[in-house]
């Protein structure tokens, strides 16, 4: 597991949600300088130079639980409001956005132009010079950070960023439309494509003999391969040569998610499989008093669904984890010949540290 994963989780989760709400806020026809005002205000909070220090510290990813809570936060630290249909709806299709980049990076160090791409969008819809000041500081400390890690580095990263997204499989019309999505919620990574700057295009095997010398087997491919023309950038502002991490909300498309919302993504066994930072608890207590500072007059209410009925029916929908977190009972005691079966029960017990520590977390996210 990666140390240096979750910023780079964050600032990719955080553009996709300003994509969303941009997209949101056009459709439902929100006042130009209302829609710029939330945007600027959740900007400003996400990139918060303290915040940004913060989660820059060599640390564990947060649990799925922790991390929905910090958007949560996040997209109330303006005046816009969400019910809990549409805010499990947002962070739906900002998960299921990144795990697909995330999935189809060239190279694991493509997640960076990625970020970095997230950022480039973030920067343009900023146009208060403080909180652009704000945002150019989070690209500092990026490149910083990240421009010189090695590819087995970023490998690590990329796996552990993979791990976070394990077993998330919620449907997105773009992408079934797209048909890079199955019925499933799976991903269909087709062969073919784009090979990444400086590779070889696969028709020819190098066979080597014990003296060194090799000669070489040309095979015919059956997928057709195209190699990249350019590496991206990974300067301030350059050419990031993948569209990965750009907007696809930019023209008007549907955007609707299907099953029970988020938790898909905060079912009962996964609420802490990434064994979050102590330090999560400092993060999203400071998260929490920079939003709190906030004057918030003239709220009004946005909603990612269609209709005011279709959010209210999400809202009505069974969570996943209250169906999965039903206890049955194995009574093997009554069965002579389940001696050690009644013995290996008896041993058994459950550590309940890890959910505890998701509960303190949102205890100090509401104080």
């Amino acid at each position: 597991m990666s140390f240096k994963a979750l910023p780079l989780l964050f600032m990719n989760l955080g553009g996709e949600m300003i994509y969303i709400l941009d997209q949101r806020l056009s459709a439902q026809s929100i006042p130009n300088e209302k829609a710029k005002k939330v945007l600027t205000d959740i900007v400003s909070t996400m990139f918060n130079k303290k915040f940004m220090d913060e989660i820059f510290k060599p640390q564990n990813l947060y649990s799925k639980k922790a991390m929905r809570t910090v958007f949560d936060r996040i997209a109330h630290a303006s005046i816009m409001r969400l019910n809990a249909a549409s805010m499990d709806k947002l962070y739906d299709l900002m998960t299921m956005a990144v795990k697909y980049q995330i999935s189809l990076a060239l190279r694991p160090k493509d997640i960076l132009l990625i970020t970095l791409n997230h950022m480039d969008t973030i920067r343009s819809h900023v146009e208060d010079s403080s909180v652009r000041a704000q945002v150019e500081y989070a690209f500092k400390i990026l490149l910083e950070t990240y421009a010189s890690l090695s590819h087995g580095e970023f490998q690590l990263i990329r796996q552990t960023l993979l791990n976070f997204f394990q077993d998330v499989h919620t449907r997105v019309s773009i992408f079934l439309k797209d048909k890079v999505q199955n019925n499933h919620g799976r991903f269909v990574l087709k062969p073919g494509g784009v090979l990444p700057y400086g590779t070889d295009i696969p028709n020819n095997i190098k066979s080597f003999d014990d003296s060194g010398k090799y000669r070489n087997i040309g095979f015919s491919c059956v997928a057709n391969y195209t190699l990249a023309s350019k590496e991206g950038s990974y300067e301030l502002k350059g050419d990031r040569a993948t569209k990965l991490g750009t907007n696809i909300y930019s023209v008007s498309r549907n955007v609707e998610t299907s099953g029970p919302g988020a938790s898909s993504l905060m079912n009962a066994g996964d609420m802490d499989t990434s064994h979050p930072d102590p330090l999560a608890k400092a993060h999203l207590d400071l998260l929490a008093q920079l939003i709190g500072a906030r004057v918030t007059k003239n709220e009004f209410r946005l909603n990612l669904f269609k209709t005011d009925q279709e959010e209210e029916e999400a809202a009505t929908i069974e969570p996943v984890q209250a169906i999965r977190s039903q206890v049955v009972n194995i009574d093997a005691s009554k069965k002579t010949k389940s001696v050690e079966l009644t013995k290996i029960f008896g041993e058994m017990t459950i550590d309940d540290s890890k959910s505890k520590h998701d509960n303190d977390l949102l205890d100090l996210m509401d104080s």
